[in-house]
């Protein structure tokens, strides 16, 4: 199987995490949407980050689609989504806010590359509002865990993709996040950075 995208993407990052807890092997490309947009549209004429290539070769997109099928390759024990229905719906809860701190993270940056004459400082601030309501959310969630992680000692999905939505912010808007205003996702952060699946999948 192989993982084609920039660790540097939350996106294809969570995937990579998620496959090194699943226990899946894989073969991780790193091509870029930008610098290598020829070659990869070889792979996927959609050029969309990640790209997952199956053994049969199917390709598939999107971060969440890719993790729901590679949910259904493992068994119980080593699946990433709670059984129970409260806890799936938690779960849910939690990676809907680290995915739309994902979105409005990229939203910045990419307003960010306009020249200062195009920018709308109005839908920055709007877009800056909604990136610090999901994360004071989701510090809310996280501080009020029982125990390492949000549902037990060993991290879910909804663990990943939180850790990986706060790292990707971090290093893309660090004037705009101050960890001290969130210490509990700074914590949660630090604990879930040091496991061996998020340093396989480290970046800089």
């Amino acid at each position: 199987m192989r993982l084609i995208g920039m660790l540097d993407s939350p996106y294809v990052r969570r995937v990579a995490v998620s496959l090194r807890a699943y226990g899946l092997p894989f073969i991780h490309e790193p091509v870029s949407v930008f610098r290598d947009f020829d070659a990869f549209s070889q792979i996927n004429p959609v050029v969309k980050a990640p790209t997952f290539v199956t053994d049969e070769g199917v390709a598939l997109l999107d971060s969440t689609l890719i993790l729901d099928y590679l949910e259904r390759l493992v068994p119980a024990e080593r699946r990433l989504t709670p059984e129970r229905p409260e806890h799936f719906l938690r779960a849910q809860r939690i990676i809907g806010l680290a995915l739309a701190a994902n979105e409005k993270t990229v939203q910045l940056v990419y307003e960010s590359l306009r020249p200062p004459e195009k920018r709308h400082d109005a839908w920055i601030a709007r877009v800056d509002g909604q990136l610090r309501a999901a994360y004071h959310l989701l510090e809310k969630e996280v501080a009020e865990a029982k125990e390492s992680f949000l549902f037990g000692a060993r991290p879910l999905q909804p663990d990943i993709t939180t850790a990986v939505a706060w790292r990707f912010s971090r290093f893309a808007l660090a004037d705009r996040l101050d960890p001290a205003d969130y210490p509990a996702l700074a914590n949660f952060s630090l604990r879930a950075e040091a496991l061996p699946e998020f340093i396989a999948a480290d970046f800089d």
